[in-house]
């Protein structure tokens, strides 16, 4: 049995005295034992990583980034283990763990024009004989604590910027799928991170704690549910900490009546079921307007039943399994709840057996119908292969549920109408719309959040707001005055 125990200065680590089993979700069964921190030990992982931060925060940007370079061409070398890893623990089938850690290098990209991105502004003569200019400098340890579901994709949305921005960093893992993370840690190293920069503490409840209360940890940032999200937020604010904390979501797709039929059940099949839904920016709900509904139900369910669902490590694959039995137990429990509530069950995967994975973690693709706002299954997110169809009398009625709706992160519109698409970017609030888009991430160069509950902070993961994030601003204001010709003011110091 493999034991995962913790990354720390640059070595493997552990003292813990816990441990939590990792599942492999297409087998059912145990793969490895991955060790629990306590706080003692993310205590001394956090002083390891302040001792570090002095002189990384003095390497030269340039240099830094050369790191971030020799890094990202390691993990292009192991793509093909790193891929392999993602799926044996997460349960996706390879070809979206390597499209996962695609996007994640996307990052370190930008990330690697860190001595650009910190260039500060500069004034000449605001005053007579002064000067005035602004630094961005690193915050010092702060910590990600990540997801499962992109076990890849999701930390490197964090710790590249902030370590390129000359800050030292603590990662804590999904204790469901560790594998990939500790992996990256031995890539940075082999790229020359010097010791202590990257730390990987595996943990639950007890390692987050410390995190969000340490004295030395100056930021954290988080993406999972908005309950977890929402106590992470205000755990760390209490402290005097930056937070960034990613939430959940109902992401919408809005279906208009002259939109391409075909090209949006394509995308859709994609957006609803791909990663077995297993996605914060994933569509679990679509607003079909006027007559829209029976056209594209016609169309949906051939193509959900012919859905491909196995071993995410086999060729040709659609979707794998669930993350856990726990996991697949309570999705399985809102299509009951669908059910009892009264919505059309059109395609029921609750059933599904894979052969020669039956202790495996399969869920096959649900569809309801008929479902209306009042219902569980529209308010509260699933995170698994339930689309929930609503229909609308227009888009206004469209507009209006979706802007009621608790969660803001993700949303999209169909139509090959310009005006009704304008009016939607303008007039929806969600913090991230796609056009004929179905799930509109940013690119690593923009940044990526969504609004009310499905953000807690003021900023937004990796672009610009990431690099907000993880520096801090000093104003200098300078001037060299001839010997004897200061005289001491009183007043209100005002540029003449």
């Amino acid at each position: 049995m493999q034991q995962i125990n913790h990354y720390i200065n640059g070595q493997h680590s552990n003292q813990s005295e816990r441990s939590s089993a990792v599942f492999e979700p297409a087998t059912g069964e145990q793969r490895a034992s991955v060790s629990l921190a306590s706080a003692a030990e993310v205590a001394g992982a956090i002083e390891l990583a302040k001792k570090a931060h002095g002189p990384w925060s003095q390497m030269t940007p340039l240099n830094r980034s050369r790191i971030l370079f020799k890094f990202k061409a390691l993990v292009e070398a192991n793509m093909d283990e790193l891929a392999a890893m993602i799926t044996r623990e997460h349960g996706k089938v390879l070809d979206d763990a390597k499209g996962e850690i695609i996007r994640g290098l996307e990052v370190v990209e930008f990330a690697c024009g860190i001595p650009h991105l910190l260039k500060g502004e500069h004034t000449e003569q605001v005053g007579g004989g002064v000067d005035a200019w602004t630094l961005n400098q690193s915050l010092g340890v702060v910590a990600g604590i990540a997801p499962f579901n992109f076990p890849v994709m999701v930390p490197m949305w964090m710790f590249p910027i902030a370590i390129a921005a000359g800050n030292t960093f603590i990662m804590k893992p999904s204790e469901k799928d560790p594998s990939s993370v500790m992996r990256m840690a031995e890539l940075l190293s082999e790229a020359g991170l010097p010791d202590g920069v990257f730390n990987v503490v595996n943990g639950d409840k007890e390692a987050v704690d410390t995190l969000l209360t340490h004295q030395d940890v100056q930021a954290v940032s988080f993406v999972g549910s908005t309950p977890i999200a929402q106590y992470i937020y205000e755990t760390a604010s209490k402290h005097g900490k930056r937070v960034q904390a990613l939430g959940g979501a109902k992401n919408h797709m809005l279906l208009m009546p002259d939109a391409d039929l075909d090209q949006a059940v394509s995308a859709l099949m994609g957006a609803a079921y791909g990663s077995a839904g297993e996605r914060c920016m994933a569509i679990s709900v679509v607003l079909a307007v006027g007559d829209a509904g029976d056209a594209l139900v016609d169309k949906l369910l051939p193509q959900i039943k012919a859905l491909r669902v196995g071993n995410g490590l086999e060729t040709d694959m659609d979707m794998g399994p669930l993350v856990s039995a726990q996991h697949l137990d309570k999705v399985r429990s809102y299509v009951d709840i669908g059910v009892a509530e009264g919505a059309t069950l059109l395609a029921d995967g609750r059933q599904l057996s894979v052969a020669d994975h039956q202790q495996g973690y399969f869920l096959g693709g649900c569809l309801f119908d008929h479902v209306t706002p009042e219902m569980t299954i529209y308010k509260e997110e699933i995170f698994g292969p339930v689309l929930a169809i609503v229909r609308v009398k227009d888009y206004a009625q469209a507009l209006q549920l979706i802007n009621e709706h608790e969660f803001g992160n993700g949303t999209a519109i169909f139509t090959q109408s310009g005006e009704a698409a304008r009016h939607f970017c303008h007039h929806v609030q969600v913090g991230m719309v796609g056009v004929n888009v179905p799930i509109p991430v940013p690119m690593a160069f923009h940044s990526f959040g969504g609004w009310k509950r499905s953000l807690f902070g003021p900023l937004h993961m990796h672009g610009p707001d990431g690099v907000r994030f993880y520096t801090k601003r000093k104003a200098i204001t300078a001037r060299w005055p001839k010997p004897k010709e200061a005289q001491a003011e009183f007043v209100m110091p005002t540029m003449k």
